[in-house]
Formats: structure tokens, sequence, C-alpha cells
């Protein structure tokens, strides 16, 4: 890679091309990006380039720009997009496949936590179809682009397993949807894109050796210290359960719901991406619907723990090649203990109590259903209830109810006293663990509106706040309030 191009890193590989370069297309196309026209950065991710190494002020180079724009010139690159199917709404829809995405490497980076070194994906969306577009044009527009930007990064920020982003570009080539808007793209990074879709995919199509390909390479990439248990198989899906039981834990304790759970947007090593048409809770409601597409519900917020389940049976049954249904069986089982026990832990957390014990469902649960009766604002009342005490103005006065929440607030005080912890060790924790900031949707829609008269401002400023969403940040304060009334006519779907 030239010295134009550095801020990379010299050690970007492709150890997917590798693996599988001897076997045509079966497993990714090797594609070949259409370069943005004149394209500006909208915005680089400081925080991330320090933590892969890079040198954040090289992200700003021109030479960078028109990388992250899609210009390979005077790189050796070799990007692929990589084939995958998946259940879509719970209906089998066969071949997908990156369609505007493609891999250009991957970045080794030293892990500071166990000392060893883990690759990054670096991958570009919207840089132009692939074999996989279905007729599309494999572009991105710079709304959806803002969204997934900011929202990776904020869920980042709230300790949920997430794919990260590097930059976001935009540029002067025209993309049409509804109306003519502007191109951009994104530079995800990740730990991996394989998704359940990706084994679902060769499963269908009769290709177990295929199967067994894509298994060998998570763990000899992911866990090289099981290539030799003959349990591998045992511990990879084990993995996928636990790890996306966690996740979704995550998102329900946090208020995020993703909108499109597809299989193939399920990543086998259990983080959330495909940033589309998620959205924040603002009032609390089980039954949230946050893509406009989803006409029946079926990725209500209520439902993603049972869809979660839904799509790693799916994900089973792909393994079928590679174990017996009962081992598949077993692990599955350990999905919704692993779910309930996480969420549980979360919650309790949440509420300031050091440890989660079985009279506490009972309290968790009569608090969410106050919060939805009353229509109270979930992240707010989660951050107000730091400052709990015997005097519950502020709090009583978010409930129509107020009798309700009394009786609520009584059994609280009484489980509060029932450990070991000062009130001002307990505001501290608690403001730690509630977050100030969410990426309600409103927030979002100010900086892509502001970013379409080419003023970037708000989308610098929401990076800060979103990436440290516990602290108090002055310059955002209208930020952490209830949001204006005509949010509630934003929608959002798939394209978005």
């Amino acid at each position: 890679m030239s010295d134009a191009h550095y801020p990379l890193g010299k050690n970007l590989q492709n150890t997917f091309f590798e693996a599988f370069k001897d076997q045509g297309d079966l497993h990714y196309s090797v594609v070949a990006p259409s370069p943005l026209n004149n394209p500006v950065l909208v915005s680089s991710n400081v925080l991330l380039a320090t933590e892969l190494g890079l040198n954040s002020e090289h992200m700003t180079d021109s030479a960078m720009i028109n990388l992250m724009a899609g210009d390979l010139s005077g790189t050796k690159l070799q990007p692929i997009a990589a084939v995958y199917s998946g259940h879509q709404f719970g209906v089998w829809a066969g071949q997908l496949g990156d369609g505007r995405a493609m891999t250009l490497g991957e970045l080794a980076v030293d892990d500071i936590k166990t000392g060893k070194s883990q690759l990054w994906d670096i991958q570009l969306k919207g840089a132009g179809a692939t074999p996989y577009s279905r007729f599309a044009d494999g572009r991105a527009v710079l709304r959806s682009s803002i969204r997934e930007y900011l929202c990776s990064e904020a869920m980042h920020g709230l300790g949920v397993a997430t794919t990260r982003a590097l930059c976001l570009v935009n540029s002067e080539t025209p993309v049409y949807r509804e109306d003519v808007e502007s191109a951009a793209t994104v530079c995800r990074v990740a730990r991996s894109h394989i998704r359940f879709g990706s084994f679902e995919h060769f499963h269908y199509r009769n290709q177990p050796e295929a199967v067994k390909a894509l298994a060998d390479y998570v763990i000899a990439r992911h866990f090289p210290e099981w290539a030799e248990n003959n349990q591998k198989y045992v511990k990879l899906i084990t993995h996928a359960v636990t790890e996306t039981a966690k996740m979704i834990a995550q998102w329900q304790a946090v208020g995020f719901a993703h909108g499109v759970m597809n299989t193939d947007n399920m990543s086998i090593l259990g983080d959330t991406i495909d940033y589309g048409p998620f959205g924040f809770l603002d009032a609390y409601n089980p039954d949230f619907i946050c893509n406009h597409s989803d006409a029946n519900g079926r990725y209500s917020f209520k439902n993603q723990p049972s869809v979660g389940r839904w799509n790693l049976n799916a994900l089973a049954t792909s393994f079928m090649s590679l174990l017996p249904s009962e081992a598949l069986v077993t692990a599955l089982k350990d999905y919704e203990p692993t779910f309930l026990q996480h969420y549980r832990h979360l919650m309790a957390t949440k509420l300031g109590l050091k440890e989660y014990t079985e009279n506490d469902e009972s309290l968790i649960n009569n608090l969410l259903r106050l919060l939805e009766e009353n229509k109270v604002d979930y992240s707010l009342f989660f951050r107000q209830l730091c400052y709990f005490s015997n005097d519950n103005r502020a709090l009583r006065d978010m409930f129509v109810g107020r009798e309700a929440f009394d009786g609520w607030a009584e059994l609280y005080m009484q489980r509060l006293n029932q450990q070991p912890l000062s009130d001002e060790g307990r505001l501290t924790a608690m403001l730690q663990t509630n977050p100030k900031y969410i990426l309600r949707n409103y927030m979002a829609q100010a900086a892509i509106e502001k970013a379409e008269q080419g003023d970037y401002s708000e989308v610098h400023l929401l990076l800060e706040v979103l990436q440290n969403p516990f602290k108090e940040h002055t310059q955002a304060g209208h930020y952490a309030g209830l949001p204006p009334d005509w949010a509630e006519t934003i929608s959002v779907s798939c394209s978005s």
C-alpha cells in the first residue's frame, strides 16, 4: 500500500479472500468500486481511528478521503463482496449478498486486554454496485449514511456489542430514490461481517462442504484455540447463541429497536450490524415498531428476544451437516436463561441494585407496566431515577397516576435500604449506567437536514455526545429532554 494511504496501515490483508480464492465465486465476488464525484469528508471518527492504531490526522488527507469514497488508485487493494442468503420477515428470501457493501481488507490491531492481534474488517458501504445488487445502484444516500454512522457509535458508547464507523463521506454523485439525493459512503469497521445467512446460503444450496469451510474460517480467525478441539462446532454455535442473547438483552435494557432482524442481519459473533430503520424508545411502549415497512410488527420492540431465538433456530438448521440435532437443541436451550440472566442484571444495575434477586422481578415488571400505562419517557425516567430520594417530586410528576407510582417508589426505597450502598455511591453507579443522551430519530433528522445544506456541524456535535452518552454536554443540553411533538411524524423504513 502506498504511503499516501498509510492511514489504514501497512498490514491491511484479506484472509477471507485468501481462504476461498480457489473456489471461484462460491463465497464472494471480486469487485471494483465506483468512486464518488468530488467527495467531501463529513466526519471522521478520531476515537475509533486511535483505537485502530491509525494516525487520526491522516483521516482528513485528500488521499484518504478519496480512498473512503471508493478511489483505490495507487493501492493494491482487491475489494470483495460476500454472498449470503437469509430469512426476511420470517420468509426464505434466497440469495442476497453485499449489494452495496464491499470489504477492502482486514486491519490487524493489537488487543491491549489480551495482548493478541485481532483482525477488523474495513468495509465501504455505498461505493457502487456488486453482483449481489439485484439491479440496484449499490449506492447509499447521505441521510441513511448519517443514521448508520451515528447509531453504530451511539451503541458503542452505550456499551452494546456493535459494528463501528470510521468515517462518513458525502459527494456530488446523484442517486435516485423518491427524489434526487447525494451519494455517500460509510466506512464500517467490524470484527466480522459473516452472518447467520452466510451459513444458511450454503445449507439451502446443499453444499455442506462450504458450510464446514465457513465455520472453519470463523474458528481459525476468531477462536484459534478451538481449532484442534473435537467440539469446535458445538463451541461455535453455543457462542453464537449466548452472545446473541446478551446482545439482545442489551438492546432491551437501553430501549433500542433494530427494526429489521432478518437472519442476514444477524452477526455470527453477536454484534449489532446493519443499521437501517432503527429507533430508540421515547415513551415506553413494548409494542413500538420502528420500521414503517414492518406492517405486522414482527420486529416490534417486545418481539426482539423471541425473534433472536427464531433466528438462532434458523442458524442451527444450517449447522445440521456439522452437528447432530441433539447437540444443536442443547446449544439452543442456553438462549433463554442467558438472555434472562443478562437482562435482569442490566435492569437491576439501571435501578442501582448491586445484585439481582428473585424478588426484583416484580419490582422491574411493575415499573415497566407503570411506564407503559403513563407513557413515560424510558431514558429520561431512568436518568432522573439516579437522583431518587424520599422527595420524589420530579419523578412523580412524570406520571399521570401519581399514587400508583408512590406505591412502587415505597417498595423501591425498601429495596434500596436492603443493600450496603450509600446514596452517593448509588448515584455515581447509576449515572454511568443510565444515559443522558440516546440517538432519538429527531436528533438524527436535525443532523441530516443541516448536512443536506452542506453544514456538518450537527453530525460532529452528535458524534461527540453519543460517544460519551453518560456525561454532561452543555453544548447539547437541548437534546437531553423530551423530543419535540414533530418527532412523531418521522417515518423510517428499510430504505432509510
